[in-house]
């Protein structure tokens, strides 16, 4: 019969501050997470699939609404359109990159960045 392992203990603990979709086992996330015996390659791999999936050219925006790139006349021609819940969970999600800043903040800062890709913001999911 196999003997079970104990639980481990935390030893310590590491903060990153890395960007969505941006984890790479280059400094500083590689020497921070090897040197508490992590595997980084895992860890990398994890973050990046974890948080690509709620970004504003996200796989799903693509998929679902054609948003395949930014339009090349913005505010003159439209590459597609997200709704504001959309952007709202896309703002939950890149809030935690950035913390100490308000969710209104983050949301904002979407609209811009939609507003500079041509992309139309509407109010309801219904409406894109």
């Amino acid at each position: 019969m196999a003997a079970t392992k104990a639980p481990r203990a935390l030893t310590s603990t590491i903060k990153l501050l890395i960007n969505a979709g941006a984890a790479k086992p280059a400094p500083p996330v590689g020497p921070a997470l090897g040197q508490a015996g992590l595997n980084i390659m895992a860890f990398c791999k994890g973050r990046r699939n974890f948080t690509s999936e709620e970004l504003l050219k996200g796989k799903e925006l693509v998929s679902e609404r054609g948003l395949a790139r930014a339009s090349d006349r913005p505010g003159h021609e439209l590459s597609g359109a997200v709704s504001l819940k959309h952007l709202y969970e896309i703002g939950r999600v890149k809030q935690r990159d950035t913390p100490n800043v308000p969710l209104q903040s983050v949301v904002t800062a979407l609209l811009q960045t939609c507003r500079s890709m041509g992309v139309r913001v509407v109010a309801r999911p219904e409406d894109v």
